[in-house]
């Protein structure tokens, strides 16, 4: 099937079968251009909780259509690929973290959003890149904090928010991946470029930039600024709305390390296609299901974080 034709048979079938689909800003342009609602996951985690549809088509990883299927347990939530998975939440498996934070019993527990439902089960509050900051300043500053698993964002919340939290040791695949020898060329050949970055990159990347924020936070700094040329360190697939929201300014890709790519990208992400997406609401799978017991603690964290956020 050409691609008119899949997009004209997915909107049918959403039609049809009162679907919504709901794709992350780091899904290649064709599946963002398609979907009823683009974001973060912060904005996902928050529009799961307000559709009226019965069947929820999560354009992204795995956790994310976990997420959305915690949040709507009498919904039927589906996924492209089922091997959409993210290596920061694979960085973290629930039994050794449950170890981990059983070593430290009086310590409040914050987990990023980038983990299992498991993960989140044994966590106090989930934060996102976008409220991180807030949610953890909403703490006292004497509080016991274990933040899990991105060592790169629990790093730079602590400097901004003078806290000591005690740190998980894991990352996301993509942005540990910037290279600073890449980053800094660019930056000898667009001089009148700014920085913007993704506060799951390395410190030293986030030292060079002249913004830092979650990949919303991102493009509406290019929205707002009055600046035209950006060297953008964050997953490339929000490339593709900055150039909408914005076509008379330039994005430029910051490359990873050891590639002749120019270009730094999710192969997880990558993993959904248009024709994968039209297979999975004709087929009405890979489906997300979660024990209820399971889901019933996961439920907790993500819904304190919507209410502190």
């Amino acid at each position: 099937m050409d691609k008119q034709n899949l997009i004209s048979e997915i909107n049918r079938l959403k039609k049809e079968k009162n679907a919504v689909v709901m794709a992350h800003y780091y899904q290649m342009g064709d599946i963002q251009d398609i979907a009823d609602f683009i974001g973060d996951s912060l904005a996902l985690a928050q529009q799961a909780t307000k559709t009226g549809a019965d069947i929820i088509v999560l354009c992204g990883v795995h956790f994310m259509g976990e997420t959305a299927k915690i949040l709507n347990p009498a919904k039927k939530v589906l996924i492209p690929d089922f091997e959409a998975g993210c290596s920061l939440a694979e960085s973290c498996p629930a039994g050794e973290f449950e170890k981990f934070v059983n070593t430290y019993p009086d310590y409040t527990v914050i987990s990023y959003v980038n983990t299992t439902a498991a993960v989140k089960a044994l966590t106090d509050v989930v934060v996102t890149s976008t409220n991180a900051k807030k949610i953890v300043d909403q703490f006292p500053e004497n509080a016991k904090l274990i933040f899990g698993p991105d060592r790169n964002l629990g790093d730079y919340i602590n400097s901004v928010t003078g806290r000591s939290m005690l740190l998980w040791d894991g990352a996301c695949h993509v942005h540990e991946q910037f290279s600073m020898e890449k980053l800094v060329k660019l930056k000898e050949e667009h001089p009148d470029a700014l920085i913007i970055a993704h506060p799951e990159c390395k410190k030293h990347v986030l030292l060079m930039a002249d913004f830092i924020g979650s990949t919303q936070a991102l493009l509406n700094f290019t929205v707002n600024s009055d600046k035209k040329k950006f060297l953008v360190a964050t997953e490339s697939g929000i490339l593709h709305q900055m150039q909408k929201k914005n076509p008379n300014k330039e994005f430029i890709p910051v490359p990873p390390d050891d590639s002749v790519c120019a270009c730094n990208e999710c192969n997880f992400m990558r993993l959904n296609t248009l024709e994968k997406l039209y297979n999975c609401l004709l087929n009405e799978n890979p489906e997300i299901l979660i024990d209820e017991k399971l889901q019933k603690k996961a439920v907790k964290p993500i819904l304190r974080m919507l209410d502190m956020s």
